[in-house]
């Protein structure tokens, strides 16, 4: 028998409800804060993201899901969002529109990684980006949209992890700092952090082996080593989420996961459960177009994980908006029933009227069960006698009430009671 491939699951109808409700709210937050709606290929030339993320990341590494294709091209999955809106903003000379230019997405993303709670091999992102602004007041704007995203889903108990990793310019100088203090501790921490010492070590900070965490705890803040621009523009920042009220912690060993984060990181993370259930998190990527081809172009964005908002979402019993369910069940005896049936139901729904029509064979006491476990208000029933006076029961299934109306009436009549 075949099964859903290990990290991957099925997304079934009981479910899709907080899909939707997920959606609706970041769509209205997206259209309430200017961004509109792009989608790319869900896969990319496997050279974007070698070259965006980072040659020594895990995710380079060890995650992506890389293929040859019939055109011997090499391809690759998108493992985050980032880099193909990027890659498109370039290839449609979106630098010639009103900057910042805000965009978001839904995307499926793919890593090959231990499956866990609330992230698959394959799961999905919300995400949005603007670019073209280096203005800090946009960093605390990203933020506060995604804040005010988790408030509107009704989440609580969310905190905001604040840091900034620098530019280009002082970051080289904070980087010799830090693998001095790791020359000292190297027979301490595990294999990984040896590699991530060679070749990126910026996030020996992030590692989240035990036997490491009191080595990167101690080890020298980043932002003690920020150049003036780097320093201001996160003053600045803080001062603007002051204004918006979002709370923050100043956490010096948040660097996240990919290495064309500059300046401004941030992760927003359930209290109880610290970073490896991280809800959503982004930051400022101010080099990344120019990394790519495109013209030195500041940027900032946040990706949030579908799956770990529902994971929240149900830890927390927040009901959300139930699956529509048919409005009107046609039930039928007899054949010559049957086909009338068929053409009710055909003006129910030209008339915007949810409805579905028994099918089979079944009794009518089986149709009705049928109709009361799918969740229907209201059951018209048809049989010989109804035939002959051109008229249909109407059934209420809370009731069991019946009446009859004219069988011309019927479009006008529950339109009526859908109002009432």
């Amino acid at each position: 028998m075949f099964k859903a491939p290990r990290g991957t699951y099925d997304i079934l109808p009981s479910e899709q409800q907080y899909w939707r409700y997920i959606e609706s709210k970041a769509i209205s937050l997206c259209n309430l804060y200017g961004y509109k709606r792009i989608d790319t290929p869900v896969f990319e030339e496997g050279g974007l993201f070698v070259r965006t993320i980072g040659q020594g990341t895990d995710i380079v590494e060890k995650e992506t899901y890389t293929f040859e294709d019939r055109g011997k091209s090499v391809m690759t999955l998108r493992p985050e969002g980032t880099a193909p809106v990027c890659r498109a903003y370039i290839e449609h000379g979106m630098h010639n529109q009103s900057q910042p230019v805000k965009l978001y997405y839904f995307s499926s993303i793919f890593r090959y990684e231990r499956p866990q709670s609330g992230r698959y091999r394959e799961h999905h992102q919300f995400g949005y980006e603007a670019i073209g602004e280096a203005d800090p007041a946009l960093d605390a704007e990203v933020i506060d949209m995604a804040w005010q995203l988790y408030q509107a889903l009704g989440i609580t108990g969310l905190s905001l992890q604040l840091n900034s990793i620098g530019c280009r310019e002082c970051r080289p100088k904070y980087l010799e700092i830090l693998k001095k203090y790791y020359s000292d501790h190297l027979s301490k921490v595990c294999p990984d952090c040896h590699t991530r010492y060679e070749k990126n070590p910026l996030r020996l900070l992030d590692c989240k082996q035990e036997s490491c965490q009191p080595i990167a705890g101690a080890a020298p803040h980043n932002s003690d080593y920020l150049c003036a621009d780097c320093a201001s523009h996160f003053a600045s920042l803080q001062k603007y989420l002051g204004i918006l009220e979002i709370p923050y912690n100043l956490n010096h060993r948040l660097v996240r996961g990919l290495d064309y984060y500059t300046r401004t990181v941030f992760e927003v993370q359930p209290k109880e459960e610290g970073a490896q259930s991280t809800i959503g998190g982004g930051g400022r990527y101010d080099g990344l177009i120019e990394e790519l081809g495109g013209q030195p172009t500041p940027a900032v964005g946040l990706a949030t994980g579908i799956e770990r908002i529902i994971l929240n979402l149900k830890r927390q019993n927040i009901a959300v908006p139930p699956k529509p369910k048919p409005r009107v069940f046609v039930a039928f005896i007899g054949e010559a029933a049957r086909l009338k049936s068929v053409s009710i139901v055909k003006e129910l729904r030209r008339a915007g009227i949810p409805s579905e029509q028994a099918l089979g064979s079944r009794s009518l006491k089986a149709q009705l069960r049928h109709a009361d476990a799918q969740g229907a208000k209201v059951s018209l029933i048809l049989g010989d006698n109804e035939l002959q006076q051109g008229i249909v029961l109407v059934r209420d299934m809370s009731t069991g009430e019946q009446r009859s109306v004219s069988q011309k009436q019927v479009v006008s009549e529950l339109r009526n009671l859908e109002s009432n």
